[in-house]
């Protein structure tokens, strides 16, 4: 494999540098050289792919720290659930790629809509047979009954077609826990909390036992794995603390208590929020029949004012807060995930080098590659984004294909940068 040189580039290191001008020289699949001028790193030699980014901001590829491969865009859970098996698998296919050519070279799996959907589209992935991010796969979500995930409805009692996996007790978690664990996952969702799109299981409520949380988190670090939890609820966050999980989604809830347990286990916790779809419930799903009104009444207003305030206070408790979030359904649409960075400034007072960084250096601890992803420094793999303008100026570019200009995952690009004569670039926000 020769060796890929960006000239002429800004490079946005994806840490707490502020961008500066040089070049980067990739070897295999690795950084190999970074120069802060524009004298190319170890010079034009024979062999080398030359690529002059004409000022275009090259930067980390991006995580997702809460991704739904198989949620295929619908309004309802019954509805993903719904989808035949066969399409299911295509789906997830065609949305990895996707996400790739988005700019997400890596994805941590937060839940699949059947067993193995999240297995299977890793392998795929990692054999070379599909394209697509970097990827931890998932389980379903793991809940009880009458809580969120529960779709199985009284007259076909049929546990198959509920949305998550229903447990009642210790043992029956432990016996799901390991039958997902055998399949190979690299981590296990539970459903902690409730949630305001389960009327009946409301955001603020929460659901599982201790016995049954402690029972899944003793099969969960036997094999070394992740537990991960759906907790939207200041008790449910608590909880999942107790039980040493260490991706929080949502934590919209909190008190003081939940932020001093959060910022005393700062190092090893990460919380992806999802507030995009709090946002959507609220202004953009009419078209899919919730108005306004229905939402304010659902209670997304509450959840969402509450939220704010809570993930403004996490950072600046220096609690590692990501990106990502039921992108996935009619109203938050697959491949605008890059939009929370947008929101994340504007509501919960980050600077856009710190919603970077979020997406970027923060991607590789929660990956488990904390010394291999995340950052443009050498030795790190090459997972790299070459961007038509300036992030830190308008992040909304993050989400427009035309200005994804190359990505390159693991020295490879999966979106090849277009020849001299075509370029076109904005050059600027």
């Amino acid at each position: 494999m020769a060796d890929v040189l960006f000239t002429n580039v800004r490079i946005l290191e994806g840490g707490t540098q502020q961008p500066y001008q040089g070049s980067v020289r990739v070897s295999g699949n690795r950084i190999r050289e970074v120069g802060r001028s524009l004298a190319p790193v170890g010079g034009f030699n024979s062999g080398v792919q030359v690529i002059d980014a004409a000022g275009a901001t090259l930067m980390p590829g991006m995580c997702e720290a809460h991704t739904h491969f198989s949620w295929n865009d619908a309004a309802t859970l019954a509805a993903i659930q719904a989808m035949p098996l066969e399409e299911h698998v295509l789906w997830c296919a065609k949305v990895a790629g996707r996400y790739l050519q988005a700019g997400f070279t890596s994805c941590v799996g937060a839940a699949c809509a059947k067993p193995r959907l999240d297995v299977v589209t890793r392998n795929a992935i990692n054999k070379g047979q599909i394209p697509g991010p970097r990827y931890l796969a998932a389980s379903q979500e793991i809940t009880v009954p009458g809580g969120l995930g529960d779709e199985t409805l009284p007259h076909l009692p049929f546990p198959e077609f509920s949305f998550g996996v229903n447990v009642n007790g210790a043992e029956d978690m432990r016996a799901a826990v390991r039958r997902f664990l055998a399949y190979g996952v690299d981590s296990i969702k539970l459903n902690l909390s409730g949630d305001n799109f389960t009327p009946q299981s409301p955001a603020g409520t929460t659901w599982m036992t201790d016995a049954e949380v402690a029972a899944a988190m003793q099969e969960v670090k036997m094999r070394g794995k992740r537990g991960v939890a759906h907790a939207r609820s200041a008790d449910s966050v608590k909880q999942a603390l107790r039980h040493g999980i260490e991706l929080i989604y949502h934590a919209s809830y909190t008190d003081t208590e939940t932020l001093d347990l959060l910022e005393a286990a700062r190092d090893e916790v990460f919380v992806a929020p999802g507030i995009a779809i709090l946002y959507a419930m609220l202004h953009e799903a009419e078209p899919f029949g919730v108005t306004h009104q229905m939402a304010v009444d659902m209670g997304y207003q509450d959840e969402w004012d509450n939220a704010i305030e809570s993930l403004k206070a996490m950072h600046k408790r220096g609690i590692r807060v990501l990106p990502g979030g039921d992108y996935g359904f009619a109203f938050t649409p697959h491949c605008q995930n890059a939009r929370d960075l947008e929101f994340f400034v504007k509501y919960l007072g980050m600077t856009p080098l710190e919603a970077i960084r979020s997406t970027a250096e923060f991607g590789g601890p929660v990956m488990k590659m904390p010394h291999d992803l995340g950052l443009i420094k050498p030795g790190y793999l090459a997972d790299l984004l070459l961007v038509d303008g300036d992030p830190l100026a308008n992040l909304s570019i993050l989400r427009d294909p035309k200005r994804i200009l190359a990505v390159m995952k693991d020295g490879v690009f999966a979106k090849l940068p277009p020849v001299a004569s075509e370029r076109r670039w904005e050059r600027a926000a």
